[in-house]
């Protein structure tokens, strides 16, 4: 596997996600209960908004760059609040130099007690992993193929939890897998919290979809943003599936997402789509 986050980090697309991780955690934190926070593709955990890679494509300007000079109405930027407290928490000095990835949103969203397990085999990533989470005894980094630790970590000995799983959808096969893998995952771990981002190009976002309304999953939440209409070769929509999806969830990202779409710039054509896709929510 190449891919690498850096040319992405503060996208649009990592501003939905990362927005739906921490209201996940901040519900996850209202029990006193421990819980895991399982991240199966965990990425270098933080990255330099203004090095050479990121530079070079420089598509969070177009994402935390420009929700940050939003103008936002009240009710979506409280919700924003604890993700953006957390990109703020990378940028000790002020401004926005780096962005923080899934692991350090779930470090700084998480209690003494709670736990994280991050997974990414990637050399460099991986490296760049170990080492960001060296210091924090909460953390621990290991260097696996994402799908085999989705195996091997749940259920986790806290019962409790989410395990985030973001594909980078590098291999043509990454839809095909992605369905049956979540299935055994929850068959395994019934009452885990799991949350799957997809990128929607193309009709292979469509069968993933209609996959899962067959896969016999329970409580399944879907949430689309698309900024504009599809373009072929070119990332204008990514969606979100969580399972188990505690039970404010979906009012607030029908608050957050139409909100998103117009800080980001989202066009006429675009989509903002929130809807169960099992049992009632």
């Amino acid at each position: 596997m190449n891919y690498r986050h850096v040319f992405h980090a503060g996208n649009f697309a990592d501003v939905v996600k990362h927005a739906a991780l921490a209201r996940i955690l901040v519900h996850l934190a209202e029990k006193p209960a421990a819980f895991r926070v399982i991240d199966v593709h965990a990425g270098a955990a933080l990255y330099d908004l203004h090095g050479e890679e990121a530079r070079r494509t420089a598509e969070w300007r177009g994402g935390i760059g420009r929700l940050q000079e939003a103008a936002l109405p009240a009710a979506a930027r409280g919700l924003l609040a604890p993700y953006l407290a957390a990109v703020a928490r990378a940028n000790p000095e002020g401004g926005l130099r780096r962005y923080p990835g899934s692991p350090l949103i779930a470090l700084a969203l998480m209690r003494p007690q709670d736990r994280l397990v991050a997974c990414e085999l990637e050399p460099r990533a991986a490296a760049a992993l170990g080492r960001r989470l060296a210091a924090d005894r909460r953390a621990k980094a290991i260097a696996i193929d994402g799908w085999q630790g989705l195996r091997a970590f749940i259920p986790p000995a806290e019962r409790r939890g989410l395990v985030v799983i973001d594909p980078p959808f590098e291999d043509a096969d990454e839809f095909a897998k992605l369905g049956p893998r979540l299935a055994e995952a929850v068959r395994k771990w019934a009452t885990g919290v799991y949350l799957v981002w997809y990128p929607v190009k193309g009709a292979a976002a469509a069968g993933f979809i209609r996959a899962l309304r067959s896969s016999g999953i329970g409580k399944m939440l879907r949430a689309e943003l698309n900024l504009a209409a599809p373009e072929p070769g070119r990332l204008t929509g990514c969606g979100l599936v969580v399972v188990n999806p505690p039970w404010r969830l979906k009012d607030e990202l029908g608050v957050l997402l139409p909100a998103l779409h117009s800080a980001l710039g989202g066009a006429a054509g675009g989509v903002v789509r929130v809807e169960a896709l099992a049992d009632k929510i």
